[in-house]
């Protein structure tokens, strides 16, 4: 099996640095870097970029400069999507982010990690989780999600956060290690004013 054909695969996995499809990383690293110099007026140059590089795209996706990953093959969109600035997401499993998602600037989305021992680091091993990103999510400003983890339908992930582990549905999450504060409820519904 294609090395590539594990890294789709919705499973954890351990490899080697060199065992990475490189050529598809500096494919990834040049489409970003186009994305990256494109002016705000250039929609239709940043779909087709992003057409190119996400596994799958969806035209309801923004992402605002500046975007980093590391394939781009292996983020999957379901629908409309806000990634603001100064993302990164090292998306050496896949990441699945689900339709009405908002990410604020700065976040990380990291499915790789390193071997734990320092001898298998030394070699170069590393680790790879899939995340899974529901519907409706939340995820504040300069927050870390880390691999193998499912932010669930509706919730909140406060700035600064640093998720590894999963997160329930409906629920407001923050910290270090991010913890659930408590449930949304109807509480949380703001009123508009009348003249907008």
């Amino acid at each position: 099996m294609d090395f590539t054909e594990i890294m789709k695969q919705k499973i954890d996995y351990c490899s080697r640095h060199t065992d990475m499809p490189m050529e598809l990383q500096q494919k990834a690293k040049k489409l970003c870097w186009e994305y990256n110099r494109t002016s705000p007026e250039e929609k239709e140059e940043r779909s087709r970029i992003l057409k190119e590089l996400l596994g799958t795209y969806n035209p309801l996706v923004f992402i605002e400069p500046s975007f980093r990953c590391d394939y781009g093959f292996n983020i999957h969109t379901k629908g409309f999507a806000f990634i603001n600035y100064n993302c990164v997401i090292l998306d050496t499993s896949p990441v699945n982010i689900g339709k009405g998602v908002f990410i604020a600037p700065g976040v990380c989305i990291a499915c790789s990690g390193h071997a734990i021992h320092p001898s298998q680091r030394a070699e170069g091993i590393g680790t790879s989780k899939p995340i899974n990103i529901e519907d409706n999510v939340w995820i504040g400003a300069n927050s870390t999600v880390c691999g193998g983890v499912t932010i669930g339908e509706g919730s909140i992930i406060g700035a600064g956060s640093v998720v590894n582990k999963d997160i329930p549905e409906g629920v407001i999450a923050v910290g270090n290690p991010c913890r659930v504060l408590r449930k949304i409820t109807d509480k949380d519904l703001v009123k508009l004013y009348p003249n907008i």
